[in-house]
This record gives C-alpha cells, sequence and structure tokens, in this order.
C-alpha cells in the first residue's frame, strides 16, 4: 500500500507596506489583489488594517483583508489576505509625510523580522520608506539593509540589485555613503568580507554552484596603474588575487565605464562596484519596475523594490493607474524562490548528536 504524500505547506511571505504617506500600501494592495502573482506562498501585509482596508477602497482595489493581532493567528488558515496588525501612532494622510508616523514604520519592519526570525515567516519583502522623515523623527536611520543587520546582530551585509533577463546582478562595496567618505571606507578587510558575503549567498541562496564575479575598480580607468589613483594598486587587487587562491571566480578590477558591457558580462553571474552611484545607475535604467533588491548576509531572505516613496502617486485612483507594482511583485516572486530553495536545505540538515 502506498503511503500519501502529504502537500508540501506553501511559505508565508511578510510584505511591510513601507510609509503609509507613501505608494507602499498601493503596491501592496495591488499585489493582494492578484492570485495569480501571489502563486506559490501566502501572502502577509504588515501595517495597519484599517488604514490598508481604507486604501483599497480609496484605489477600487477588491481584496478581502483579514486582521491579524499575532504571528500565529497570521499563519492560521483564513479568508482573504492576512494583515498583521501594526497600528499607526497618528492618522495617515497620502502625500503628506508625517514625523509622528517614523516609529510605525519602523514597528512594521521589528514585526516582519520577528516573525522571519521565529520561522513563522520563510521571508521577509519591505516596501518603501522615507529616510528623510524617520532621520526628521529623531531617528537615526540609513536604511533598510543597515537597520536589519543592526536587528539581527549581523557585523557585515551586503547590498545586491537585480533584474532583467539574464539577470543583471550588481552589488556594493560600500552603500549609503557620501562620495568623498567611499576611499576611505574601501578597506581590504570590508572588500574581502563583503565578496566572501556575495559569493556564499549566490551559491546558497541562489543555487549558483561556481558563481564568477566581475568586480569594478574605484577610480577612472580602474586608476590607470596609479595614475588616477592607488585604491586598486593598494586595496582591490591584492584581495582579488589572495581570494583567487581560495578558489573563488573574480575578474577584475575593471574599469566601470566599460565593465557594464555584453562582452563583459557575458558568463557573469553578478557584478560588485565599489559605490552606490557605480553601479546601480546601469542595473536601474535596464529593469526600473522590475529591479529589486536583496540583502545578503543576513539569517533570514529579505528582498525589496528598487524605489522610492512616489508621495505623489499615494492613494490617487487616476494617478495609481500609472503606479506599476512590477518591482514589488518581482521581488515577492524572488522571496518565493528563494524561501522554496531553502526550504528543503534546512529539511536534509542533519541533526545534531548530543554529546554523551
Amino acid at each position: 500500500m502506498r503511503k500519501s504524500v502529504q502537500p508540501r505547506a506553501l511559505p508565508l511571505i511578510a510584505l511591510t507596506t513601507g510609509e503609509p504617506a507613501g505608494i507602499g500600501p498601493d503596491l501592496a494592495l495591488m499585489l493582494a489583489a492578484r492570485p495569480a502573482a501571489r502563486r506559490g506562498a501566502r501572502l502577509v501585509l504588515v501595517g495597519d488594517a484599517q488604514m490598508l482596508a481604507r486604501r483599497a477602497t480609496r484605489l477600487g482595489l477588491k481584496v478581502t483583508l483579514r486582521s491579524c493581532a499575532g504571528l500565529a493567528a497570521c499563519a492560521a488558515p483564513g479568508p482573504g489576505v492576512a494583515v498583521l496588525h501594526v497600528p499607526l501612532a497618528h492618522p495617515a494622510h497620502p502625500g503628506h509625510l508625517d514625523a509622528r508616523n517614523a516609529a510605525y514604520v519602523l514597528g512594521t519592519l521589528d514585526a516582519a523580522l520577528a516573525g522571519c526570525v521565529s520561522g513563522v515567516f520563510a521571508a521577509m519583502v519591505t516596501a518603501p520608506v522615507h529616510k528623510g522623515v524617520i532621520n526628521e523623527a529623531g531617528i537615526a536611520f540609513t536604511g533598510h539593509t543597515e537597520y536589519l543587520a543592526e536587528k539581527t546582530h549581523t557585523l557585515r551585509v551586503v547590498m545586491m540589485l537585480a533584474g532583467g533577463r539574464p539577470p543583471l546582478r550588481v552589488a556594493l562595496a560600500t552603500t549609503h555613503l557620501a562620495l568623498k567618505d567611499v576611499p576611505r571606507a574601501l578597506t581590504r578587510e570590508d572588500l574581502r568580507t563583503t565578496l566572501t558575503i556575495l559569493e556564499a549567498d549566490l551559491r546558497g541562496k541562489f543555487g549558483i554552484a561556481r558563481p564568477r564575479i566581475v568586480v569594478a575598480g574605484l577610480n577612472p580607468h580602474a586608476g590607470e596603474s596609479g595614475h588616477m589613483g592607488r585604491e586598486e594598486i593598494e586595496v582591490i587587487t591584492p584581495v582579488l588575487e589572495e581570494l583567487r587562491k581560495r578558489g573563488m571566480r573574480l575578474t577584475g578590477p575593471l574599469p566601470a565605464d566599460t565593465l557594464f558591457t555584453p562582452r563583459v558580462l557575458a558568463g557573469a553571474d553578478a557584478v560588485l562596484a565599489m559605490y552606490h552611484d557605480q553601479g546601480l545607475p546601469v542595473l536601474k535604467y535596464a529593469t526600473f519596475g522590475e529591479g529589486i533588491n536583496i540583502t545578503l548576509g543576513l539569517p533570514i531572505i529579505r528582498t525589496s523594490v528598487d524605489h522610492g516613496t512616489a508621495l505623489d502617486l499615494a492613494a490617487t485612483p487616476a494617478k495609481a493607474k500609472t503606479a506599476d507594482p512590477g518591482s514589488l511583485i518581482t521581488a515577492f516572486r524572488l522571496a518565493v524562490d528563494l524561501a522554496t530553495r531553502a526550504a528543503p536545505a534546512k529539511r536534509k540538515a542533519p541533526a545534531r548528536r548530543s554529546k554523551s
């Protein structure tokens, strides 16, 4: 007699709804209203349930929302799309930032993160937040990447954006820094750690057996033998040589102005840019509307959109038609893929033997 096979439980993906005055709640509701885009997973919105219900009505979106008071209730089967309720500190008005809701925005991140750490959520996806208004509230906030690293006690994380077919993946050696501060921040130790994390997650999370990473130089013409800067000679090249001896497939440092060409990118699994605006303008030009952000090195899976809060589009039915949920849908689909790939690895992990 054949044993019955139990259906595999669908991964539960948390989606934080972002700045309440911005486009985040709208895009989250658009995803919730598209069952086809949510296939293969269960979605939980994280935000103020009443605000989301009002926003859905205002936008004319047909979606059933089910408010949950805690993680267990969200995980339990039920009608519609679950909302892990995090109450607003003050009524939100679309298009108008309010620093009084800064703590609420971070509260949605904390709630989703707690669900991921506890294992209730398989991954978290984040809608855009407004860094300026959070700092205006007196809360030092550089971005999701740094915030989640601090909250998970992760010493080093790597910001990577991706999009397109075949996928273009661009990771950053430094993130949200003023350009004048980049050379000082670019140390051998940090670069070595960044490349190690990038290669490890390309293997472990993306399933790429032997990743090939193309590395940009910092200076024009990759320093031109030291005539335009010595970071390539003193920092980047020594780290690449060291890691190649460990078996990593690294190409570079290459001039950034010619790196992003089909010939150089052919066969590459990722590019490491030295600073934010060196690599991301190219990626966003090529993939805007479908690009996504992935935080590597975290003990959880986190993906995000690659755009901002778009305050001028928020909760306006006529303008909302121009709001494209493509980036959010792509971020959600990648979170599902990564969570699904991670699940077998967790099941196959051998149990630790107790010491006798």
